[in-house]
């Protein structure tokens, strides 16, 4: 039986795909479905014109896509963020604020779900993101965080740290420890 589809059908084939087909597998489960119709020359003609159109349309958002990835490659983001210790932010830079980044900067629209940022970034630094404009179109942006205005974990030794114990309270504390050995011996 010849039919077409009228919406993908896993193992068939795609929307306005023409494919034959067990008869009862047509008649009992596609068409009574809506998956697809009996293949006449007039609907296949209408199906070939819906193709022709899809490709067309797909042409166009290739072409903007293309345009969109030249922009965006190598672009370079700036984050500016409140950080608390070890460089750490008190929030994290998401793919939201990404997009909306991109919007701001480059005056491009991009939905937060392309780029491709497994978890949010959470310390300063330099990271290259991937914005998935298509499956074989994926621009490089470089998001760079750095602290806020006089922010920021500054250098310091560990000994700095360290709180200064006046000297008659070290010697306490040695001649205790002295008296817990003479009275376990």
């Amino acid at each position: 039986m010849k039919i077409l589809l009228t919406q993908d059908v896993e193992k068939v084939g795609k929307s306005g795909d023409v494919k034959w087909v067990a008869g009862g597998f047509g008649r009992n489960y596609l068409i009574p479905k809506g998956m697809a119709v009996l293949a006449t020359p007039g609907q296949v003609k209408q199906a070939e014109e819906r193709i022709a159109a899809r490709r067309r349309r797909e042409a166009v958002a290739r072409r903007d896509s293309e345009a969109i990835a030249s922009r965006l490659n190598g672009v370079t983001l700036r984050f500016r963020e409140h950080v608390g210790e070890l460089d750490r932010l008190y929030g994290s830079v998401t793919n939201a604020d990404i997009a909306e980044r991109i919007r701001q900067q480059l005056d491009l629209e991009i939905d937060r779900r392309k780029i491709a940022l497994g978890d949010p970034i959470k310390r300063i630094g330099v990271y290259p993101v991937q914005i998935r404009l298509a499956a074989d179109l994926i621009p490089v942006v470089n998001v760079v965080v750095e602290a806020a205005e006089g922010e920021g974990m500054a250098v310091r030794s560990p000994t700095a740290d360290a709180v200064a114990v006046p000297a008659d309270i070290a010697d306490l504390e040695a001649h205790d420890t002295d008296d817990d050995t003479d009275e376990t011996a």
